[in-house]
């Protein structure tokens, strides 16, 4: 059931916080970060209901995991494979049957995948760090071994940061190159038959103030745009962007889903 992996302390422990005071924190954290979605949201004339809410679980115990699912948190996000997949079947163990689609867990994996744990990381609902064409390549033949269709989001470094990972595309829209060589690998990942290419993820840099991160989101939505003139038969729907820090800036850029931890959890 584990995938040969072993639980970590943090996802099993019962020397968990339970206590009804983390719980009503955890409620009233869940609370604030929906209200402040659907309000960026709506400060740019958009819906609420566009803006997926993945709440990152990384080092969060099960317990945590339990609460936040029965306040109607439905995306988790891990960052690690080694990490996510223990969680994944002790969370499915722990609720038991579900009959109803709507109602059932959706992991994504935002974290950099090693080239090695893609045999685990197809287990995943969604990746958002495809970031090469040979990784595209691994997790295709992985998933073609379990008949499987993988939604994936292509991961984007538009920052330039030398920290970050994704395709280096810092100054795509002024080299011509740059434009044309990604442009020529989305083409070759779209014809991945077992990855269904949905949208562009990005990680903006730490700054002072979120309004700081702006020129990156909005230089990942109008890469997407580009895209979809140059690839329209596939499906760019979704813009992972955004973190605790920056993510109502992100959404009045188009953000479509939001990866946020700290302000629902806590400090870790």
């Amino acid at each position: 059931m584990n995938e040969g992996f072993s639980f970590p302390e943090q996802v099993t422990s019962a020397a968990v916080d339970t206590s009804e005071e983390r719980l009503r924190d955890l409620a009233i954290n869940l609370e604030r970060v929906r209200t402040r979605i659907a309000t960026a949201a709506q400060r740019v004339g958009r819906s609420p209901q566009e803006v997926i809410l993945v709440a990152v679980t990384k080092m969060q115990p099960l317990a945590t995991l339990l609460a936040a699912y029965r306040l109607g948190v439905r995306h988790f996000g891990e960052n690690r494979v080694e990490e996510g997949i223990p969680k994944m079947h002790a969370l499915v163990d722990a609720l038991g049957e579900i009959t109803n689609p709507d109602e059932r867990p959706i992991w994504h994996m935002i974290g950099h995948i090693q080239h090695r744990k893609t045999t685990q990381a197809v287990h995943f609902d969604m990746i958002h760090s495809l970031d090469s064409l040979r990784l595209a390549e691994r997790l295709e033949a992985r998933a073609a071994a379990l008949e499987r269709v993988i939604p994936v989001l292509l991961e984007c470094n538009v920052s330039g940061e030398a920290s970050k990972y994704g395709f280096l595309l810092v100054d795509w829209q002024g080299d011509r190159e740059v434009r044309a060589e990604f442009i020529q690998t989305v083409r070759t990942i779209s014809c991945l038959s077992h990855l269904k290419l949905q949208g562009l993820m990005t990680m903006a840099p730490i700054v002072s103030e979120a309004e700081l991160a702006r020129p990156v989101f909005a230089s990942l939505r109008a890469l997407r745009e580009l895209l979809r003139e140059e690839l329209p038969d596939i499906d760019w729907q979704h813009l992972s962007m955004g973190m605790t820090d920056d993510f109502e800036v992100a959404i009045e850029e188009g953000a479509t889903m939001v990866r946020i931890g700290r302000a629902i959890f806590g400090e870790r």
